[in-house]
């Protein structure tokens, strides 16, 4: 298992390219699901630099912080409340370019500004969420929705 990231410079596609492998690297033969759910956020952090990154899980009626990298968080969320509670409503990828235009968003803190949200799915199931937010307006695109949603797809619940 490696247990250094090598960090890919360059264009956000080649960044991704060489880090997939390496969290999939991390996640084999790893079967507890919340070391592997902290490598990834630990390794999306350190690539990228985002401002937080981590994963909400469902619990009964609600979404509860797991594991993360960056300041404190919500620790709830209401189902259809918030870029994350809508995420898993609709069982889609959210990417949010201002979060202070998203109708009902959640403020954990008033420091993000842009957002994505990548549903966990199962068997047609949301079982979680993959949070990610940055201080830059307009972060995120379908570079980033395509590549965090296979790397979410390596995750085994």
């Amino acid at each position: 298992m490696a247990e250094d990231l090598i960090i890919q410079k360059g264009n956000k596609q080649e960044q991704y390219l060489s880090l997939i492998p390496q969290i999939k690297a991390l996640l084999e033969g790893e079967s507890d699901l919340v070391a592997n759910l902290a490598n990834i956020a630990g390794a999306l952090k350190e690539q990228f630099n985002w401002f937080w990154v981590g994963f909400y899980l469902v619990k009964g009626d609600q979404l509860v912080l797991g594991p993360f990298q960056g300041p404190v968080a919500c620790t709830r969320i209401n189902k259809g409340r918030g870029v994350c509670g809508t995420s898993w409503a609709k069982s889609e990828t959210l990417i949010v370019p201002d979060v202070e235009k998203f109708p009902g968003h959640i403020a954990c803190s008033s420091l993000s500004k842009s957002e994505i949200v990548v549903p966990l799915i199962k068997d047609g199931i949301v079982w979680g969420v993959l949070d990610v937010d940055s201080e830059m307006l307009n972060h995120f695109d379908e570079t980033d929705k395509i590549f965090l949603e296979q790397i979410v797809d390596c995750i085994k619940s």
